[in-house]
This record gives structure tokens, sequence and C-alpha cells, in this order.
């Protein structure tokens, strides 16, 4: 059975992990392909973390400054890490030479890059977003190459595909590249370690930016249609936050669909990023989530067309991350297109909204706190009456069969019941996801009591 399987940058870091419970755990060691990500950490040294937003190499290039002794001290920390894969079998000399060659040819481009900025002749953003895929494509050649070479010592037949196109200056789009780099691949008779960034012409990161791995993986599977895809996390896919509810109050979800798959990723609880997962569930390829330190569970089997055989809640999650913004107007009542007004002025924002409820003459949006731009309230004070802003959580009841009688009644006495008023709330009418707005610092506190009430 070919399977095709993205292992995260924590687990990549845990190597030594990786062999026993992924690639040497079970009868199988062929008919797999492995699509890693940059060691943890790797890509925020590159363009900025993630988290925090402190810069890594990409900020001295946005800012005019030397970015070579930046990158210089990236290489060294990549070399350093090289030698924790030692013990593994890593071939130190190599695996340095290889990354050292790698990111002396990115400083190469990348001053010739900055050259072309500094004439003033060419749109700095076109520039920049060139910048910011060089620098990105080598932390993903710097644990592919490591992974295969490891590999090769333990005796495995491997083969780097390197998707990063450095050596390749055909103007390919990504599934172009894919499908030339996999042709003729016999997967019986060898182990696939493909990078997790991909070269094309349209540039993975314009659209993705740091999502850009889970698409490469879900690009590579529709491209060798496996029997399955697997996703390798440092946790389960749980019923809960663990770490809210506590270890014992939740479990690991045995079973799902695509479309709870997507109110997840909705609320920044990624089982796989939504760009990623469409191509699956149109080609009808199933996506398992496995956490890699438990290689015996079998993880969360998510399908296109599962539904749970009794009614219940299959997640309760949501994010304490939003912000509310409510829009009042006497003269929205009755007014055919007053809706496709407002989302005209988030259309031209870029924000997208996550939660939206209506009154006659009120619309209340949530929105990412972080896409909460400078311009929005201004613009939307300019046309309507009355705008209200305030921080906010997102609290999700999420399942492939929960429309049963009673449930919004429960749920929102659970919420009264633990003290905590409910700002705003709503579901669509498939009723797969049911939504409460509840104070910022109530989240905790929300979710443990629906858990309690409901999980």
């Amino acid at each position: 059975m070919l399977t095709v399987e993205k292992i995260g940058g924590t687990s990549m870091l845990a190597f030594g992990e990786v062999l026993r419970n992924i690639v040497f755990h079970g009868p199988a060691v062929y008919n797999r392909v492995y699509v890693v990500s940059a060691y943890a950490g790797v890509t925020n040294w590159l363009l900025e973390d993630k988290r925090t937003g402190a810069p890594g190499v990409y900020h001295h290039i946005t800012q005019g400054q030397d970015f070579a002794p930046a990158l210089a001290e990236v290489l060294a920390k990549l070399q350093e890490l090289n030698r924790r894969y030692v013990p593994l079998g890593l071939d130190l000399a190599v695996a340095d030479d290889f990354i050292a060659g790698r990111v002396e040819r990115a400083r190469v481009y990348l001053e010739s890059l900055v050259n072309v900025l500094a004439s003033g002749y060419v749109e700095a953003r076109a520039v920049l977003q060139a910048a910011r895929e060089i620098l990105a494509s080598l932390g993903e050649a710097h644990s592919a190459f490591n992974s295969v070479n490891i590999l090769q010592s333990r005796g495995v037949h491997a083969t780097l595909i390197d998707l990063s196109g450095f050596d390749d200056a055909r103007a390919l789009t990504i599934d172009e590249r894919i499908r030339q780099a996999f042709a003729g691949v016999d997967f019986s008779q060898t182990v696939c370690v493909a990078t997790g960034y991909a070269k094309g012409t349209e540039g993975i990161m314009r659209e993705f930016d740091r999502g850009y791995s889970e698409v490469t993986f879900s690009k590579i599977a529709v491209a060798v249609r496996p029997q399955e895809a697997i996703i390798h996390k440092e946790y389960h896919l749980c019923s809960a936050d663990p770490a809210l509810v506590g270890v014992a109050r939740c479990h690991p979800v045995g079973a799902t669909n695509y479309d709870v798959a997507d109110q997840l990723a909705d609320v920044g609880m990624e089982a796989i990023h939504p760009k990623a997962s469409k191509p699956l569930e149109v080609n009808g390829i199933n996506l398992r989530i496995k956490n890699t330190f438990e290689p015996a569970h079998p993880g969360t089997l998510i399908t296109r067309d599962y539904v749970a055989a009794r009614q219940h809640v299959e997640i309760i999650t949501g994010t304490d991350k939003v912000v509310i913004i409510d829009v009042f107007d006497p003269l929205m009542v009755g007014t055919a297109g007053f809706d496709l007004h407002l989302m005209q002025v988030f259309l031209e924002l870029n924000i997208s909204y996550i939660f939206k409820a209506t009154s006659a003459n009120s619309i209340s949006l949530v929105i990412w706190e972080r896409d909460l731009r400078p311009a929005l309230v201004p613009t939307l004070e300019a046309r309507y009456e009355r705008i209200t802003v305030e921080p906010a959580a997102l609290v999700c009841l999420i399942g492939s069969n929960m429309d049963q009688r009673g449930l919004l009644a429960r749920a929102a006495g659970a919420l009264a019941g633990a003290g905590i008023s409910i700002e705003s709330g709503g579901f669509a009418l498939r009723k797969v996801n049911l939504q409460f707005v509840v104070g910022r610092a109530e989240f905790g506190a929300a979710v443990v009591a629906l858990n309690e009430a409901l999980g």
C-alpha cells in the first residue's frame, strides 16, 4: 500500500523517534513517500518567528541591510544541528558540505536580488517575494538531504526528491515539477524523501506562505495517488485541548470528515491547511493524522463521506485571538445589498471573517485580531453610524453528526452555569459547527464548561 506521509518540523527535530516510530515501525519500509518540513525553528531563523514575529535573515533584506552575516550565522546553526544526527548515522562531512554549498548559492542569488532591488527598476514586492522563496527552500533541503543520508547509512535505498529547483532554471509550475520529479519512480524499490518546499512559476509562498509544506504534500499525493495520505504531528487530534481540560477529560478523535477539518482550520486548529485538504477531498484520497510519539495508535482518519454513527459533539475548540466588530446603522433594515457594501470593505482590505450574525440594524463579525488593519475601523466609521470593536473569544462545538434536539440549550446552560455570558452565537443550517462568542478572558473556562457538559 503506497502512502504519502508528511512529517512536521517538531517531529523532524526528534529524528530518532521518526526512524523508530515511522520509518521502521511496521512491516513495510518501501512504498512510502516522506514529505519533510525543515527542523523546528529553522524557517523562523530564515524568515521570521511565526509566533512572535522576531526577525530572521529576510528582515535584513527588506531593510536594505547586509544580510550575509545573518545568513552565515544560520549556516553555523544548521551545521550545529547536523552534529545532533551523527549518532543516527549522518555523515557529518557530507552533510556540512551540502548545506554550506546550498547556502552559498542562495547568498549569490540573494545578492543579485538585492542589487536589482537597489536599482529601483522593478517592483520591490516581486523581488522580496523571490527572496522569501529562496530562503524558505533552504530549511527543507537541509532536512531532506540529512534524512536520505541517514536512511542510506542504515541500508535503506532512499532517493532525495529535491523540489526546490535550485539547479533547475526551467519555468515549471509546482504541479509540473512534482509530476516530473516522480515520473518513473519504482516506489517498491526506494523510499522517497521530498522537500516540503516546491519551486514553481506561481510561487508557493505567494499564496500559502508558511503553510506551503502541507500544500506540497497534498500536490504530491494527488500526483502519485496513494492509498492513504498521512500527516505525522507531535500530538493527536483530540476532542478538546488537553492543556485546557486535562488529558483524562479528552480523547483522540478516531474518524471525521473533510468538512469538520475545514471547520477546525477556520478557528486555527489545523488538522491540515484548508488549501491542502481540498485536492485530497476532491480526489477521494483519505487522510490520517497520527501522533509521531504514539506509533501504535491508529490516529484520526479523515474521509470525504464520514458521518458519525451516533449524534454527538466530536471536538470542542476555538480561539481567544479574535475581535468582534459590530456595525450598527438604522438605514440597514430592509435595504437590499447593505451587507454587500460592507463586505466590499473587507474585500478591499483582504480581511476574512470567521463568524457573522445579523439583526435588523446591525451586523456582528468576528475576525482574527492580527487582521485588524489600521484602516478598517476608520473606513467603517466613515460609512456607518456606529462601530464597536471588542476583544473576544470564539468557542465551537464541531461534529459530523450533532444535529440533536436540545444541544443549543445544553451548551448555553453549561456556559451560564459557569458564569459565562454569551456575547453572540449561531450556526449554519447543516449544524456542523455551533459557535459562541464570549469574553476573551473566559475562553479557557468556556471550553472546560462545554467539555464537562458535552464532551
